[in-house]
């Protein structure tokens, strides 16, 4: 996604954005130098980004978690831009959804036996 402003468009700050996601300044500029986030710079030298520069942290945050690598995510952003895919796209979005599953599968059946355990001590003093 490309992060650029308009002349009408309130650019923010690199602080804001670290903010308005949740993650450290150092978070933010790993993403741009990942090629994942485009800063502006005011003639300070500040980096300014669009609004929406926030829900696609977030966004980021979400894919890292799910275990994908920057570089996968880089080949996500065209997808999300342009809302549709080529055939080679969507096998790669759905092998990721396969694999985020299975992860999801794994962690559910880690759940249920914490949850066993959690019925059977609880009734033991």
């Amino acid at each position: 996604m490309t992060v650029t402003g308009t002349a009408s468009e309130r650019l923010i700050r690199i602080g804001e954005v670290a903010r308005g996601a949740g993650v450290s300044v150092r978070a933010v500029r790993y993403y741009e130098q990942q090629g994942l986030l485009i800063a502006e710079r005011s003639p300070s030298g500040q980096r300014l980004y669009r609004q929406d520069a926030i829900p696609l942290v977030r966004f980021f945050q979400q894919m890292f978690a799910a275990g994908l690598t920057s570089r996968r995510i880089t080949e996500l952003l065209p997808c999300w831009d342009a809302g549709h895919t080529d055939a080679e796209q969507r096998a790669m979005l759905r092998a990721e959804r396969e694999r985020i599953q299975a992860k999801i599968d794994d962690l559910q059946a880690a759940l249920d036996h914490l949850d066993k355990v959690i019925a059977i001590t609880d009734t033991h003093p």
